[in-house]
C-alpha cells in the first residue's frame, strides 16, 4: 500500500481547514486550496476565519508544512492524496445542489495522475461518490479502482467544539475497492485514533445522513411537544429535564426557534430527494424538516402575543433581537433561524435591530443586510426583545434586569430573577416571577 505523505485539501472552511492543520501537525506536507481569493488572503495573513482554529495554531501550521494557495497556483500532481471539503447546499426547492462538489471534481480531474487517492468529505446523498463525482473525475480518462483510488469519508465537525475535529472522534470511510478503503483509512489514521472501514462509499454516505437526520427528527419532535405544552399550560423545559433523569432509553433534545448551520437544515433533504429516486417517499423526514422550518413563524407569533399582552400591536413596535448566529458561541450565521425571524418581524410592520457580539453584519433570508448594535443601545430602544442565540458573552443578568418584555426561545431566562409576565418562553408560557 502506498505511503501517502503529501495531501491537498480542496476547500478551507469549517471542515477543510481543521483537516489541513491536523495533517500538517502530524508531519505531512499539506497544500490547502480555496477558490475564494479573500479566504486565501485571510489565511496568508494568519487570521483564522473559524472559531475552532486559533490564529496561533494557524500560524504554526503555516510556519511548518502547510501551504495555502488559490487553484491556479496549486500543484495537485505533486501530492499523493486529494480531499474535497466543499459545501453541499440545497436549492430554493430543497433539492441537492452539487455545483460546488462537481466543480471540485473538475479541478481534481484536471490535475489527476495515476496513483492518486481522491477522498470526498462533503456531506451528500448515497451514490454521489460513485455516481456524478466519479463520472466527472473519470473524464480524465483514468478509472477509479484501476488507475486511482476513490473513497468517501464524511466529516464529523461541530462548529464551536474544537474537540469534534480532534483525534478522539472516530472517522468513517468507504472506498470503491478494499484497497481504496484501506488506503484512505491508513491516511486518516494519522489524524484520528479510530477509523471505521465500511463496505462502500454509499454506506458511508448513508451513515452520515443518518447521523444528521436523526438529530433533525428528534428536534422536530420536541418542537412539536413545545407547541403542545404551550396550549396545555405546561413547561416543556421542566418536562425534558424530568425525562432526562432516566439513565437509559432517553436522549435529551431541546426545542428552539428553528434549526441552523451547515448540516441539520440541509442533509435530511438530501436523503429525502435520493429516496424519491427509488420511488420511496420519505414523508417522515420531510415532515420533520417542515416542522423545524416553521418554528421561526411561531417565534414571530410569540412576539405579537407578548406585545398584545401589553396592549400593543406588532405593527409599529420596536423589536430587539439577541443573537443571530446559528448556535451559541460561534461566529457563523449560516442557515440561522434568525434569517427567517428578522424578515418575518419586519413583514408584520415592526422596526427591528439586533445585537450579536460575534456577528456585526447579518444578511437575512431576503438578502437584506442588518447592522448590529450594542446591547446598551438595544436596551434603551426596544419595546420587546427576542432571544434567538444565547451567546455566553452576553451579560444575561444585566439584560433580564433591564428588559421590560422578552420572548425567550431558548430558555435563557432559566435560573435568573425575572418578574411576573416579563418573559414569554417558547414551550412554557409566561414567567411567574420570583
Amino acid at each position: 500500500m502506498p505511503q501517502d505523505r503529501r495531501v491537498a485539501i480542496i476547500g478551507l472552511g469549517y471542515v477543510g481547514l481543521p483537516l489541513a492543520i491536523a495533517f500538517a501537525e502530524a508531519g505531512l506536507e499539506v497544500e490547502g486550496i480555496d477558490a475564494d481569493p479573500a479566504r486565501v488572503a485571510e489565511l496568508d495573513a494568519r487570521r483564522s476565519p473559524i472559531d475552532d482554529i486559533s490564529n496561533e495554531r494557524l500560524a504554526a501550521a503555516l510556519d511548518g508544512t502547510l501551504r495555502v494557495v488559490a487553484p491556479a497556483e496549486a500543484r495537485p500532481r505533486d501530492v499523493d492524496a486529494l480531499f474535497v471539503c466543499v459545501p453541499t447546499p440545497i436549492t430554493s426547492t430543497k433539492d441537492p445542489d452539487l455545483g460546488p462538489v462537481l466543480a471540485a471534481a473538475a479541478f481534481v480531474r484536471d490535475g489527476l495522475r495515476r496513483g492518486h487517492l481522491v477522498v470526498l468529505q462533503s456531506t451528500t446523498f448515497p451514490g454521489t461518490t460513485t455516481g456524478p463525482f466519479r463520472e466527472v473525475i473519470e473524464g480524465s480518462g483514468l478509472r477509479a479502482g484501476a488507475d486511482f483510488d476513490l473513497a468517501f469519508a464524511p466529516e464529523r465537525v461541530s462548529p464551536g467544539d474544537p474537540a469534534s475535529s480532534g483525534r478522539g472522534i472516530p472517522r468513517l470511510v468507504g472506498g470503491t475497492t478494499e484497497l481504496a478503503t484501506g488506503r484512505a483509512a491508513a491516511l486518516l489514521g494519522n489524524v484520528n485514533d479510530r477509523v471505521v472501514e465500511m463496505s462502500s462509499p454509499d454506506a458511508a454516505e448513508m451513515a452520515k445522513l443518518l447521523e444528521n437526520t436523526f438529530r433533525n427528527v428528534n428536534i422536530a419532535f420536541v418542537n412539536q411537544l413545545a407547541l403542545l405544552c404551550e396550549r396545555m399550560g405546561l413547561d416543556v423545559w421542566e418536562i425534558i429535564d424530568a425525562a432526562a433523569t432516566k439513565p437509559f432509553g432517553f436522549m435529551r433534545f431541546t426545542p428552539g426557534p428553528g434549526v441552523g448551520g451547515h448540516c441539520i437544515p440541509v442533509d435530511p433533504y438530501y436523503l429525502a430527494w435520493r429516496a424519491r429516486e427509488f420511488d420511496f417517499t420519505e414523508r417522515f423526514i420531510e415532515l420533520a424538516g417542515d416542522i423545524n422550518f416553521g418554528m421561526p413563524r411561531h417565534v414571530v407569533d410569540l412576539v405579537a402575543e407578548a406585545l398584545n399582552d401589553r396592549g400593543k400591536a406588532l405593527k409599529g413596535a420596536r423589536v430587539g433581537v439577541l443573537g443571530v448566529a446559528f448556535k451559541p458561541d460561534v461566529q457563523d450565521p449560516r442557515n440561522s433561524p434568525a434569517g427567517a425571524i428578522l424578515p418575518g418581524i419586519v413583514a408584520r410592520g415592526a422596526e427591528l435591530r439586533y445585537h450579536d457580539p460575534l456577528i456585526k453584519r447579518f444578511r437575512d433570508d431576503t438578502g437584506y443586510v442588518h447592522e448590529g448594535v450594542s446591547l446598551d443601545s438595544l436596551l434603551h430602544w426596544a419595546d420587546v426583545f427576542v432571544v434567538v442565540t444565547p451567546h455566553r458573552t452576553i451579560e444575561w443578568d444585566r439584560f433580564y434586569e433591564a428588559a421590560g418584555l422578552v420572548v425567550d426561545t431558548v430558555n435563557s431566562s432559566r435560573g435568573r430573577v425575572v418578574r411576573e409576565r416579563q418573559v414569554l418562553r417558547l414551550g412554557a408560557g409566561w414567567s411567574q416571577g420570583a
